[in-house]
């Protein structure tokens, strides 16, 4: 679990809610200020507006699927680089010392689904060009289901703000058409101006985090792919291990090279 996105959401409520009840002038907290900040019609025209908004926007499947992938946000990434890296290199030892064949069996034992399968078009002697396009279109393939996602959440963000200031118009339309009780001013301009609040909420405490969150992952996810393809090919080619990972620690940045490949064996010169 990605403990960061878990701890982020927590701590931005627990100072939002921290700001709602702390009364500078008394320097004490007052639970009562929360009231204030409750409007049922403020809800449903703020939420319930950008949901349905982008609900239009996408079939029921595609909705339903977009809102479960919330899920992924708290996931670890998939790909963890310098491991990838380290697996490339050991599968390079193995088919310099046995030859391509003998990767079969190792390659039953990867976790990584996308780097077996390119092991397995490569022990099936598949043509380096024919096995660069087709993990180079499952790549694209991922890449678009995930932006799938990201767009879900970046549209919610949008629309948050867009139905606060529909609601804002509407709380301000009432209160002008009142203006001759000068004593629901007050009243009817905060319950205008909370449902802007409710849209802020929306998109910079759930939708935005949540976004920038699974493009992260899926920029690690789509860098981890291109190393293995590349990997795999210059495995197919019979290149040197030590060269293998020279080349794939251009990946990485100078930080992180020393680091990540340390412990892995090199190859025969």
């Amino acid at each position: 679990m990605d403990i960061a996105t878990l701890i982020g959401l927590i701590a931005a409520f627990v100072l939002m809610i921290f700001g709602i009840v702390f009364n500078t002038d008394t320097m004490s907290i007052v639970f009562g200020n929360l009231i204030s900040f409750i409007d049922v019609p403020s809800m449903l025209i703020t939420f319930g507006g950008a949901f349905m908004s982008v609900f239009a926007s996408y079939s029921v499947n595609d909705f339903i699927s977009g809102l479960k992938s919330i899920s992924l946000a708290f996931k670890m990434p998939m790909f963890d680089i310098p491991k990838v890296i380290s697996s490339i290199i050991d599968l390079s030892n193995v088919a310099r010392k046995e030859g391509l064949l003998a990767l079969e069996e190792t390659a039953g034992n990867l976790d990584n689904e996308f780097m077996k399968k390119g092991i397995l078009l490569v022990v099936d002697g598949t043509e380096p060009d024919l096995v660069r396009s087709i993990m180079e279109t499952e790549l694209v393939n991922a890449d678009m289901r995930h932006k799938k996602y990201i767009n879900f959440w970046q549209a919610l963000g949008a629309a948050g703000p867009a139905w606060g200031m529909i609601g804002t118009l509407i709380g301000l339309i009432n209160m002008l058409k009142a203006l001759n009780d000068p004593s629901s001013i007050g009243p009817a301009m905060a319950v205008a101006l909370v449902t802007t609040f409710y849209g802020s909420v929306l998109a910079n405490w759930v939708c935005t985090p949540i976004a920038n969150k699974l493009s992260s992952n899926n920029d690690v996810e789509m860098h981890s792919m291109e190393i293995i393809i590349e990997g795999i090919l210059s495995i197919q080619a019979g290149e040197n291990p030590r060269v293998i990972e020279e080349k794939l620690k251009s990946f990485l940045a100078p930080k992180e090279r020393i680091s990540s490949v340390d412990n892995t064996a090199g190859g025969e010169e």
